[in-house]
């Protein structure tokens, strides 16, 4: 362990001493994330949206696998539980929306599961999301959709993942016209733990799909990859998540400040 921790210290150091990068806050690795993907306010017509406005009451929705669950108490059902958030970037962005927009009576909820991939969300959608009628959907899934093939225990393809995952959203938006829908990016550390080279470029096709879905269905994009990528400039790649993928205190943090920067201020 201690090996693993010098190793990802000087290969930090070195990356940082040859690209002569200073140590970046949160706000400018989020920044420069967003800018280095195009997902800001420049973005053209026809792109994938650049902010979603909250309206009074706007119920908001957190869905996805196990970066969204984060160790959420499924037995509470209640809006804007600590408990029913969970512990990761979901439980944060909650705090910072309901900080900042006291006065619209928030109802948040998260209904992520660990270990899913787009199918099973398909498979419990309308409980966990058509019901409870968000305004607002962020959507976070696509790493198990590879890494569990990548495991040799699933038999999915990309072009699976992209098909199911345009499935799921014309379902949804048939039944909710309105809903605004936040897109994230399916992320991973490569050389953390379970994250190395055979993942590529392989994986690099389920990032790519979930960008052109965001597109197609005018959904705020958040470029997670990138900010992760932005973010070993400031510490190593295990210090944001400590297997590669899930992330840490310090990654769900970074994780939270990038989906704020997808709502109107």
């Amino acid at each position: 362990m201690h090996h693993e921790h010098r190793t990802a210290r000087r290969n930090f150091l070195k990356k940082a001493s040859i690209g002569g990068a200073l140590a970046l806050s949160i706000p400018q690795i989020v920044s420069a994330g967003m800018a280095a993907a195009g997902t800001g306010n420049e973005q053209p017509a026809g792109s994938a949206r650049s902010r979603i406005k909250l309206k009074e009451g706007a119920v908001v929705l957190f869905q996805g696998d196990s970066i969204t669950d984060a160790g959420r108490n499924k037995e509470e059902q209640s809006a804007n539980n600590g408990s029913a958030l969970g512990g990761g970037y979901a439980f944060l962005a909650a705090c910072e929306l309901l900080y900042r927009h006291a006065g619209k009576n928030l109802s948040i909820y998260n209904k992520g599961i660990s270990g899913n991939k787009v199918f099973q969300l398909a498979e419990r959608w309308d409980q966990d999301c058509i019901q409870i009628k968000p305004d607002v959907l962020s959507i976070l899934i696509g790493v198990n959709d590879y890494w569990h093939k990548h495991n040799g225990n699933y038999d999915g393809t990309v072009q699976v993942y992209r098909d199911d995952y345009r499935a799921l959203l014309d379902r949804t938006l048939k039944q909710l016209p309105n809903v605004q829908l936040i897109i994230g990016e399916p992320f991973a550390v490569n050389r953390v733990k379970a994250v190395d080279d055979s993942w590529y470029p392989e994986f690099d096709a389920y990032r790519a799909a979930a960008k052109e879905i965001a597109t197609e269905f005018k959904a705020a994009f958040i470029p997670y990859q990138e900010i992760f990528n932005k973010a070993e400039r400031s510490a190593p790649g295990s210090y944001w998540t400590p297997d590669g993928v899930h992330p840490s205190l310090a990654g769900a943090n970074l994780m939270a400040h990038a989906w704020m920067e997808t709502i109107e201020k």
